[in-house]
């Protein structure tokens, strides 16, 4: 190649070449919004503490259930009450082993999920398969130690946040004021279409999800936990005036656990519909970057 037709190359390569301008760059960088600070460290310890406590909870409370797969309503249970609102279990069907789920009075067959479940290549009468409950084994007494050291460290973690949110006014944050329930139609319709506005703010329904599991989802968690204790009652037996009977609060307990995993799944999908990049660094770093006209 000569030399003019290398400097001819050039010349068409700087033709082509955009320049950008010296005015236009910080208006690219400002498109990407603002980093602030949203996630204090006391939240972001105790999150994550709270994730790896239930995870265990659960599982473990399974394990526990399976023991008496009733709940009941009232004080007493036995064949002598007709108080059971579910019961699962097991049947033999035509000779051949099935799960039957009573709820309310309604039977469904939940073989291979509830009461007749997989394990070994054949069914076996089992209240839950072995990958959702700790151990994934018929344990009781295990099942029971894994509950209660985790139920002491979500009990405990509760109340450092509690403490530190109160220090830091991070709780007032997810108290939901009169401004923010008249808004309450309208930002339901936004999630509804996933418009979702990060402006480093709760909106009402992030106040009212949160608010419901550290103000009352998880006390009563540990109310009614504390309330199936003999040892308890013993000294408070209020508690059994206060959720109608040792079985009531089993009932209401189990129920809360629901609620706890309907939360934690609605929760993960908000997570991935708003952007999980930026919502992760905000709960790992504290650092959340905003909308544009957020600023």
């Amino acid at each position: 190649m000569t030399d003019s037709t290398a400097g001819a190359a050039a010349e068409a390569m700087a033709a082509d070449t955009v320049v950008p301008d010296q005015d236009t760059a910080p208006a690219d960088a400002r498109r990407l919004g603002r980093l602030i600070y949203r996630q204090r460290l006391a939240t972001r310890i105790t999150h994550w503490v709270w994730v790896v406590a239930l995870f265990f909870m659960v599982l473990s409370g399974l394990q526990i259930f399976m023991a008496r797969p009733n709940l009941y309503i009232g004080q007493q249970s036995g064949f002598s009450f007709d108080n059971a609102i579910l019961t699962i279990g097991a049947v033999r069907d035509g000779g051949s082993l099935a799960g039957r789920t009573t709820l309310f009075g309604q039977t469904f067959d939940t073989t291979g999920w509830l009461g007749a479940v997989s394990q070994d290549g054949s069914l076996q009468s089992k209240t839950f398969p072995g990958w959702l409950t700790i151990p994934g084994y018929r344990d009781l007494a295990t099942g029971r130690v894994v509950h209660f050291f985790f139920a002491w460290i979500l009990a405990g973690t509760l109340l450092v946040w509690l403490v530190a949110s109160l220090v830091n006014r991070h709780a007032r944050e997810l108290v939901p004021t009169g401004r923010d329930l008249k808004n309450l139609p309208r930002d339901v319709a936004d999630h509804a279409r996933l418009r979702f506005h990060h402006d480093g703010r709760y909106n009402v329904l992030q106040k009212l999800s949160y608010a419901g599991v550290l103000f009352v989802a998880l006390p009563v968690m540990i109310a009614t936990g504390l309330t199936m204790s003999p040892g308890v009652v013993s000294f408070a037996p209020w508690l059994l005036d206060v959720f109608g009977g040792r079985q009531t609060a089993r009932t209401i307990h189990f129920l809360v656990m629901l609620a706890l995993i309907l939360f934690f799944v609605v929760h993960i999908l908000m997570v991935v519909l708003a952007g999980p990049l930026n919502e992760l660094r905000s709960i790992v770093t504290g650092w959340y970057r905003t909308d544009p006209e957020a600023e």
